[in-house]
């Protein structure tokens, strides 16, 4: 069976954006050149040297962790001196402009990938139209299964089970609890709202991915397949058929993922495109086990499910 990710160095990363930038501006724009951190990871560092809040720093989209990768990220009111002095490991900054607003989703365009697939002695597809499914590192561990309770609000459980995987937060939490035993949505609030709805989104994407499934079954259309909100309508009867029967198994409907107690975490819904075009897939380098490969892809598209589909 090939791998990927071996070590950080077979999964490299870089960001296409079109930011305008300027020669001044309430944001510094930097780009994050980060090695083996999750994304919101980085993020915390850098907020914690500079003593700025996790809001204060925008970026685009969420990069791998077992991998090289590199974002543009902006960093409100900090002169770019300040920014330079940062030493931290496998963290680097590099200044690269102004501008009047944050960086966010909606500024980025795709995501160029370099990945070096070892044990592999086959050829790769010619064919570069892949189902759109949403990668194993949108999921990682629980996050599916902590998605699910906030939408249930079941936030005992859900803080249980963050707590478990994801330890950073455990002192301020447990201090929490001892003053107010059962106010289990303050201390969800306690952690950054960008990883609560990491969770949401998680499962929202799960969703998704089994919706698609079903579909790519019988279809090879390209149609735009609703993620499930509580704005969501649906147009095409097939879509909604397969659907209706996915969230009656789930025990779920449209209006949970309006979270009255967390607003910050509800999601209205949107539309993802059932297939994608791998662009630009060029053979950098191949060998008696090896091959390495780059290609692009659209943002919300992902590198892993891209080398499965061409190496399968």
């Amino acid at each position: 069976m090939y791998t990927i990710k071996s070590e950080p160095e077979d999964f490299i990363v870089k960001e296409i954006n079109n930011l305008p930038l300027k020669n001044s501006g309430n944001y510094t724009i930097f780009v994050l050149k980060k090695r083996n951190y999750t994304t919101i990871r980085a993020i915390e560092q850098i907020a914690k040297v500079l003593n700025k809040k996790i809001r204060d720093i925008g970026f685009a989209g969420t990069k791998d962790k077992k991998a090289i990768t590199e974002q543009s990220i902006s960093i409100k009111d900090v002169n770019k001196e300040k920014i330079e002095k940062i030493r931290l490991k496998d963290i680097e900054l590099k200044f690269i402009g102004y501008s009047d607003k944050p960086v966010s989703l909606g500024d980025l365009e795709g995501n160029e990938f370099v990945i070096t697939v070892r044990n592999f002695k086959g050829e790769i597809k010619k064919d570069t139209i892949m189902p759109n499914f949403f990668g194993e590192q949108r999921f990682s561990k629980k996050n599916i299964e902590i998605g699910r309770l906030l939408l249930k609000s079941d936030f005992k459980e859900a803080l249980k089970l963050i707590l478990d995987t994801n330890p950073d937060y455990k002192e301020e939490i447990k201090s929490h609890i001892e003053n107010k035993p059962n106010d289990f949505v303050g201390a969800l609030k306690l952690i950054p709202k960008k990883l609560l709805l990491l969770y949401v989104h998680a499962y929202q994407s799960y969703l998704w991915n089994k919706t698609l499934e079903e579909y790519v079954k019988n279809n090879k259309k390209n149609i735009q397949i609703p993620l499930i909100g509580f704005g969501t309508e649906i147009k095409n009867k097939e879509i909604n058929k397969i659907i209706t029967k996915i969230i009656e198994k789930e025990n779920i409907a449209f209006r949970d993922f309006i979270n009255r107690q967390i607003p910050e975490i509800s999601l209205e819904g949107n539309l993802r495109d059932a297939f994608v075009g791998i662009k630009d897939l060029k053979i950098l380098e191949k060998g008696k086990d090896f091959i390495k490969i780059k290609f692009k892809l659209p943002k919300g598209s992902y590198a892993t499910v891209a080398i499965d589909f061409l190496l399968n």
